[in-house]
């Protein structure tokens, strides 16, 4: 039995086009040199010209001490800037993951360890806010190996109510402002320690639920 010779005109079905390559971008890397990390050292290097207007004449003179708020105030702003333009335009870098919150607790520390050596801060207030920080970071190192710690709303709060606090403390306002000075710092201390408690609490967990997850893994 012979096979019919194939036509010649015959069309064949076209071979299937494989589909196109994606083409790979590279990224780019962020540059150490960029805004939100220049934000970042100049609220370190304000701290010290910070405590220079602070403590000029013994905190005593209005100019002096009303430039130390400005100051401040100005420092505690960049925190808030340089965070939302290396979210919003890519700039995040290994530095300023260290380099922020450093800068952010120099700057909150320095303003509570002055007014405590002015003595117009409890040094108990100053403690617990400051052991209270120095814990959490201990915390975060203690459970990095199971995962990290995200910041909380409630922390933001605390943070936010503690810039307000602090510089109501430092302004050169009219001694009936007292009341309302120590309202805000009560709110700061009572958020201080809730925080903190909570920050313990999900660092047990966080801990357990790594250990767990490790056993089930081996």
């Amino acid at each position: 039995m012979s096979t019919a010779p194939a036509d010649p005109h015959e069309t064949q079905a076209p071979a299937p086009v494989p589909p196109p390559t994606p083409e790979v971008v590279p990224v780019r890397p962020v540059p150490l040199l960029n805004v939100a990390n220049i934000l970042t050292v100049s609220r370190l290097i304000l701290v010290p010209v910070f405590l220079i207007a602070l403590f000029t004449e013994g905190g005593q003179s209005f100019g002096w001490r009303l430039a130390a708020t400005i100051i401040f105030a100005v420092a505690s702003l960049t925190d808030q800037l340089d965070g939302w333009l290396a979210r919003r335009h890519g700039l995040v870098t290994d530095f300023g993951k260290v380099a922020d919150p450093i800068a952010d607790k120099a700057l909150t520390g320095a303003a509570l360890f002055g007014l405590s050596i002015l003595g117009e801060l409890p040094w108990w207030v100053t403690i617990v806010i400051a052991a209270r920080e120095i814990g959490v970071t201990l915390l975060r190192f203690w459970v990095i190996r199971y995962g990290v710690i995200p910041a909380s709303p409630g922390g933001k709060a605390k943070t936010l109510t503690q810039i307000i606090a602090i510089g109501f403390f430092l302004a050169p306002l009219p001694a009936f402002f007292d009341v309302v000075n120590w309202v805000l710092m009560g709110l700061a201390v009572a958020l201080t320690v809730v925080t903190g408690l909570d920050y313990v609490f999900r660092a047990l967990r966080l801990r357990a639920k790594g250990i767990r997850a490790r056993r089930a893994a081996s």
